[in-house]
């Protein structure tokens, strides 16, 4: 009687899952106040672990730093599939938004170091595009079904919009301000009695593309 071998891949142990959520929790915290250099013997420290515990969850740096990312974009994803059962559709986006604005905030200090981990990641970048907008999408589709919210914006818009919030305030204390301005942001994207909006428009080609798509003019001589 022969038995098959193949190695299968074990499943983490219970504990080095917990352990792996603890790192990440605290590596949230320890580089949203000290920035991408913030020392990885604090996030060790501040998640009850050995450093070397943190080291084999997470061979770099820069590993950590995109693993933070990646758990804060689906939970934001999340967010929006039990946000999408609220009975406000206004309100949920509203909710939805917030959230994004303060994942937006505890990433500026960890810019420098996302944007080194998104120029040699285009698969990062992919996935954070898709979730995020596909989240943001399935809330402001509900609103607009309502009547509540003008049919003229599209997810990529209010994506852009809610990034361009947190990256133009720089000085101390940015962040509370910043917090009221999806209240600002939704009220302005209100239907408003006897208005007549047209849907969003399809995404322009990038002007490359349209000139690259676009016959040649043949010069006469």
């Amino acid at each position: 009687m022969t038995h098959d071998h193949t190695d299968q891949p074990r499943k983490p142990r219970a504990d080095a899952l917990r352990n792996r959520e603890r790192v990440l929790e605290a590596a949230k915290a320890v580089f949203s106040a000290g920035g991408p250099e913030a020392s990885l013997e604090a996030v060790a420290k501040r998640a009850g672990v050995g450093i070397g515990t943190l080291y084999r969850h997470f061979p770099t740096r820069e590993d950590l730093f995109e693993a933070v990312y990646r758990r804060e974009v689906e939970q934001l994803s999340e967010l929006a599939e039990h946000l999408c059962n609220a009975k406000d559709p206004v309100d949920a986006l509203r909710r939805w938004l917030r959230s994004a604005v303060e994942f937006v905030a505890t990433k500026k200090g960890m810019s420098a170091a996302l944007a080194l981990t998104y120029q040699s990641s285009s698969e990062l970048a992919a996935f954070s595009m898709d979730r995020l907008t596909t989240a943001i999408g399935s809330l402001l589709d509900r609103a607009v079904a309502a009547d509540e919210i003008r049919a003229d914006i599209s997810p990529e818009d209010m994506l852009r919009t809610t990034i361009m919030m947190c990256y133009m305030h720089d000085q101390p204390g940015w962040q509370s301000s910043v917090l009221r301005m999806p209240d600002v942001f939704v009220d302005g994207l209100r239907v408003q009695p006897g208005a007549t909006i047209k849907p969003a428009a399809k995404a322009i080609k990038p002007v490359a593309k349209r000139r690259a798509s676009a016959p040649s003019k043949v010069s006469s001589s």
